[in-house]
């Protein structure tokens, strides 16, 4: 019994103040704080920094740069599909995780590049990822010309931040500066990647509560949203916009008619699992606040996005703002995904040498 108690109270003295770091990190989730450029996020046993590589690896950024603009000449797309690489793995695994007294969070790890294999099922074949995905032969192309310069140097979750920064900027969007010192997970979680990742049907407070989960807040959560200046959707993805023409019922409040019927005409000629169609008609290439525009005029696409400007006065707002003044909007957008890339995980990882395999 003495041994039992021992024991039990050796447990409670290693486990006390690890919850104590997750009531903070709730904290912080719950009223969205935190300041970019000192370290935010959820860490625990790193610290990134700006300039890290500047010693290690100092062409560290003019080769992801150079990559980038050269994939995004090419594709323009290619620039939103970087962009969202990075989302979808900051995205996934950043619930706290409290098992056998082990604090566990990872976020922006590189998870999303790993490819299946037989002791790992990934997150590039959850339903958010399937045939969606785009970009990965750019990060390889990045990873392989930064492993002979400075090998084993540069992780993959910082090319990452890295490329999302440079697509935006070669589009014509703001550039800052990105703190680096992430390392790469030796996991992944498919089912993490399917329960963890917004829906375009998510309405507001859905995505309010996602982004809170993160330590980010309503202004954050739209203004990352204008990421979807750039890049395309599916019909699949956007069926529900068009649910009023479908069943007869009056349009909702702030729907363009005309706006849907373009898009009924598009989804009912092809396939709509493969039809696509750009998700800012006005200035598809270019990073800028027309999606917000778009979103006042009753021209969002996907139903996410539409209902920022029509579920809650207060996202509503936001867009409002964004759309009458796009520096507000890019300085806005610029600290919070420096607040999204400080989501980061323990101190267990590597550099991988391969982002699509540990090492």
């Amino acid at each position: 019994m003495k041994n039992l108690f021992n024991l039990f109270l050796i447990m409670l003295l290693v486990s006390m103040p690890i919850l104590s770091l997750a009531a903070n990190f709730s904290e912080t989730c719950e009223d969205g704080s935190g300041e970019p450029g000192s370290g935010f996020g959820i860490g625990f046993g790193i610290v990134l920094e700006f300039g890290l590589y500047r010693n290690s690896c100092p062409e560290a950024e003019s080769i992801v740069y150079s990559w980038v603009e050269t994939a995004v000449l090419q594709d323009p797309r290619m620039a939103a599909s970087l962009l969202r690489l990075h989302f979808h793995d900051c995205f996934v695994n950043a619930s706290p995780l409290i098992l056998y007294f082990v604090l566990i969070i990872l976020g922006c790890d590189a998870s999303v590049l790993l490819d299946d294999t037989e002791g790992l099922v990934g997150e590039k074949t959850a339903p958010p990822n399937l045939n969606s995905l785009r970009g990965f032969e750019v990060i390889d192309s990045i990873k392989a010309d930064l492993e002979s310069v400075c090998p084993e140097t540069v992780s993959c979750a910082d090319i990452l931040a890295m490329a999302a920064r440079d697509s935006v900027v070669v589009s014509g969007g703001p550039n800052w500066d990105v703190e680096v010192g992430r390392i790469d997970g030796r996991t992944a979680s498919k089912q993490a990647a399917t329960t963890s990742l917004p829906s375009p049907n998510s309405t507001v407070p859905t995505l309010i509560s996602i982004f809170q989960k993160l330590g980010l807040s309503q202004t954050d959560m739209v203004a990352l949203s204008g990421g979807h200046t750039l890049g395309k959707a599916k019909c699949t993805s956007f069926t529900a916009r068009l649910q009023p023409l479908q069943t007869g019922q009056p349009a909702n409040h702030g729907d363009n008619l005309e706006f849907l019927e373009s898009l009924q005409q598009l989804c009912s000629t092809v396939d709509t699992s493969v039809a696509i169609t750009q998700l800012d008609l006005v200035t598809p290439s270019t990073f800028d606040n027309q999606y917000y525009v778009n979103l006042l005029s009753g021209e969002g696409l996907l139903p996410s996005d539409q209902a920022l400007a029509v579920q809650d006065p207060g996202t509503r707002e936001i867009v409002e703002t964004y759309a009458a003044d796009q520096s507000v909007f890019f300085e806005d957008f610029k600290n919070a995904m420096v607040k999204m890339g400080g989501i980061t995980g323990g101190s267990e990882g590597e550099v991988r040498k391969n982002c699509r395999a540990i090492n």
